[in-house]
């Protein structure tokens, strides 16, 4: 067999491991509830840190801004997969019904998350306070925009 079929088919197959966990993750709709709510609780924890910070509430320490900003991002990738289908109900949450009805929308706002975390992240490595400020405000809006849209006080 060729070297470029081989990658071919190795590529695909790892592609098809990666997409079925994905898929086939959750046993049952409550441990799905339980992953995005973990994910979105650690990554509140460490972005209120931040926010702390940006409000004056604790002195900007650079370090610690960029740990947890980096921290922010890469949990700003994980929660998604726990909103898989007939994870609406079978535990208690604030997800609202347009998540599922609205799927595409939905995304449209994870991916903003996805990537205003990432600038966040970037931002905190200038070490300054205004840099981060602004990509916080930033970051802290789109997370508003999408509670205002998808989550249930």
């Amino acid at each position: 067999m060729k070297y470029k079929a081989r990658v071919s088919i190795l590529a695909a197959s790892a592609c098809t491991l990666f997409a079925v966990p994905a898929s086939a993750q959750f046993a049952k709709a409550e441990d799905a509830i339980k992953y995005r709510q973990s994910a979105l609780f650690v990554m509140g924890q460490h972005f209120g840190r931040l926010g702390a910070m940006a409000q004056g509430k604790v002195p900007f320490d650079a370090k610690a801004a960029q740990e947890n900003a980096d921290v922010v991002a890469a949990m700003a990738k994980l929660p998604w997969a726990g909103f898989g289908p007939g994870s609406e109900k079978g535990a208690p949450n604030k997800a609202k019904e347009d998540i599922w009805l609205e799927p595409e929308k939905f995304k449209e706002h994870a991916d903003k998350l996805v990537a205003e975390s990432a600038k966040l992240a970037a931002a905190t490595k200038t070490g300054t306070l205004e840099g981060m400020k602004s990509a916080f405000g930033a970051t802290a809006n789109t997370c508003k925009s999408c509670h205002d849209a998808y989550r249930n006080k």
